[in-house]
């Protein structure tokens, strides 16, 4: 990738920075430099470079020491992280013994440093919001209202899908809106029987196919996805949305990006006198140097967590407790879906089917709780969506049944019976008294303060998780299938990677941290476009509406920079 500005240059002054080139920060750079505004692209951790960087991405099973186990040394340096990687993926996460923070109450906060970030090994499940959620916390009265609705974000949902390519069914869902899709993949011959078995039982349940950034076919110079399931490594082919592999090159293309990794953003620079931020101060992770930037513009996309406290360390006389925190509200709300919970079952029939290729993506059940008068529940508020998938049972199913030699090769490599697993993603209440803040003697190995985390779920999640859990039984059970089991694996907090809400948007500075725009109410040139900006969660996967805010936000911003009024 060109352009690297490893040790800095002598001009230090762009037109616009951006914190963080993970999706939303890679969606900002490509929109920015397209717009014509020199961009600088600050990323903490190191460079990586689609296709040469993905090292891991043709590797076989057995290539691997331990053949793609974590082995008990990771899983004790690496508590957290090693939940989320195994051997082929684990250099895309973070060490956690070099990257401590504080667990006032269990959150696993999942970090990858890296150019590209998460966006590398997100699990590229796209998804519109609609008023349904844009409306909710108006309606019943939990957070403050979103400053925007539908109509205000439709056009952008349409924008960043043609250039992302999500594949999908179009379902007429008016609380999960159609998008601009490329060709669905398919059903398997079992979760096909139970689309047409929910039709068949219910008026308000519907199975899909997974909306996801995997490209059914080639698009935008890239892919299409070669169906290896294999996207936690990196993909050679580009057959997923990366900023790596798709919003990166498009910024690069322009001549208009400068990208700088190993670069701790320490703080964002005020002045006091124009009332806006002057440009950010940053450490360099390798040799600890500290220098600043400046710009007319920035955009704040360090992921939830990271960008909460970049603002709690940003303090001067006019905000002492960080930057656009008077109100203290940066660092609140912090929510997450609250997953791991659902049922599996058996389905004796189909013993002539298979399937080929290994699909990445399942299905979808989207929310029917709560939707009107005839869904009400009394319980809880909000809902809940389910993803899952069918397959037969294979030879890793069956490895530790008695026999040996010839004849236990066969047993355990003739496909098993068919099984069906149902897993809920639930929305999660924004809650003041789930937040981060910033330890006040504690620090890292560049001096920078710990981040405190403080989250839990509370009685009206642990309400729904109830029917999350039953639901998905009876659902199995009415379209045919046995041996039902329901589970529940005790979530904790930030596991399902989901993080959002600590500089929430609202239209009143006194609720919230941004406005419609996603600026900072007190610090009009200061964006920020990741899950920060939520108000509410929702029960939909996020990402694909960061890369809406993002793209909607770029252009308001250079639309007030063509008037000068920023």
């Amino acid at each position: 990738m060109a352009n690297l500005n490893i040790k800095a240059t002598d001009s230090n002054t762009y037109d616009a920075i951006v914190i963080g080139s993970g999706i939303s920060g890679g969606w900002a750079a490509k929109e920015l430099c397209e717009k014509g505004l020199k961009t600088l692209l600050l990323e903490r951790g190191r460079n990586v470079e689609h296709v040469k960087d993905y090292t891991t991405a043709t590797l076989h099973p057995w290539e691997f020491k331990h053949r793609l186990n974590n082995p008990e040394q990771d899983k004790l340096e690496d508590p957290i992280q090693s939940g989320a990687y195994d051997e082929s993926s684990k250099h895309f996460f973070v060490r956690d013994k070099e990257h401590p923070y504080i667990q006032e109450k269990p959150f696993s906060w999942i970090r990858g440093y890296q150019v590209g970030g998460r966006s590398l090994t997100w699990g590229r499940q796209c998804y519109r919001l609609s008023d349904l959620d844009f409306e909710a916390n108006a309606k019943d009265g939990h957070g403050p209202d979103w400053p925007i609705r539908y109509q205000d974000i439709a056009p952008w949902y349409d924008y960043v899908e043609q250039f992302a390519g999500i594949s999908g069914q179009a379902e007429g869902l008016p609380h999960l809106p159609d998008g601009q899709f490329l060709p669905p993949m398919e059903l398997n011959c079992l979760e096909q029987h139970i689309r047409e078995q929910l039709k068949q039982k219910y008026d308000d349940r519907l199975l899909t196919i997974a909306r996801v950034a995997n490209l059914s076919k080639g698009h935008n110079n890239r892919g299409p996805c070669q169906y290896r399931n294999l996207c936690h490594r990196g993909c050679p082919f580009g057959g997923y949305f990366s900023s790596n592999g798709a919003t990166l090159p498009a910024a690069m293309a322009t001549g208009n990006l400068t990208l700088r990794p190993f670069s701790i953003v320490t703080e964002i620079l005020y002045d006091k006198n124009t009332r806006k931020a002057s440009g950010v101060r940053i450490m360099d992770t390798e040799t600890k140097a500290v220098m600043e930037y400046h710009a007319r513009i920035i955009f704040l996309n360090a992921s939830t967590v990271a960008s909460a406290a970049i603002l709690l360390k940003s303090t001067s006389d006019a905000f002492p407790n960080g930057l656009g925190n008077n109100n203290d509200l940066v660092g609140r709300h912090l929510m997450d879906h609250h997953f791991k919970v659902g049922a599996m079952g058996e389905y004796n029939g189909f013993k002539d089917r298979y399937y080929a290729g290994r699909r990445p993506a399942g299905i979808y059940i989207p929310r029917f709780r709560n939707l009107n008068g005839a869904t009400q529940r009394t319980d809880y508020v909000r809902g809940f969506g389910y993803q899952g998938y069918a397959e037969r049972e294979a030879w890793m199913d069956h490895y530790k049944i008695p026999g040996y030699g010839e004849q236990f090769k066969k047993d355990i490599t003739n496909p098993g019976k068919w099984v069906m697993w149902l897993g809920a993603w639930g929305e999660m209440l924004p809650y003041a008294d789930n937040r981060i803040t910033l330890d006040p003697s504690a620090t890292d190995q560049w001096d920078q303060p710990l981040v405190r985390i403080s989250f839990e779920i509370k009685d009206n999640e642990k309400a729904m998780r109830k029917d999350m859990r039953g639901s998905a039984e009876e659902m199995l059970e009415k379209s045919g299938l046995t041996n039902i089991a329901g589970f529940d694996y005790n979530y904790v907090g930030g596991e399902c990677v989901h993080e959002m809400g600590t500089a929430r948007m609202g239209h009143d500075p006194k609720t919230s941290v941004l406005n419609k725009w996603n600026q900072l109410h007190e610090v009009p040139n200061v964006f920020i476009t990741d899950g920060s900006c939520m108000t509410s969660s929702a029960t939909q996967n996020p990402s694909l509406t960061y890369m809406a805010l993002t793209a909607r936000a770029c252009d308001h911003a250079a639309q007030l920079l063509k008037k000068n009024e920023l």
